[in-house]
């Protein structure tokens, strides 16, 4: 399973990417595999105003579906529309093609609070 050393990780197995005062989120290979095949991702509103640790938004699989928990607060800039009609990227591309939202940061310290590559790979090793 992939886990890119740049990226940081939450317990909730999101993803998230640095890009100036906004980040990209998506869900970790590790998540997506234990979900299986994903069917319907939901989305928030560009616009939307969202809150470290509330859910932004679920993740539909065959076997179950799962909110996504937000790792940052902030504002909803973008979102990731081609989601929407091809929501097997998230099996297929979670850190490329399946990326879900790009924030506009509103408290850059949260992203203190989130694990580097190495720590969540100990999280998920003790599961």
């Amino acid at each position: 399973m992939s886990t890119p050393k740049e990226l940081r990780y939450t317990e909730e197995h999101e993803w998230v990417k640095t890009e100036g005062s906004r980040v990209r989120v998506g869900i970790t290979d590790f998540a997506q595999h234990e979900l299986g095949d994903i069917v319907f991702v939901e989305l928030p509103e560009v616009g939307d105003e969202i809150n470290s640790g509330e859910p932004f938004g679920s993740v539909e699989s065959v076997k179950t579906v799962s909110e996504l928990y937000s790792p940052i607060s902030g504002k909803v800039v973008e979102i990731n529309e081609d989601l929407n009609d091809n929501p097997e990227y998230v099996n297929e591309s979670p850190y490329e093609k399946a990326w879900m939202i790009v924030v506009e940061v509103s408290n850059s310290s949260e992203l203190d609070d989130l694990m580097t590559a190495e720590q969540y790979e100990e999280m998920i090793k003790a599961d």
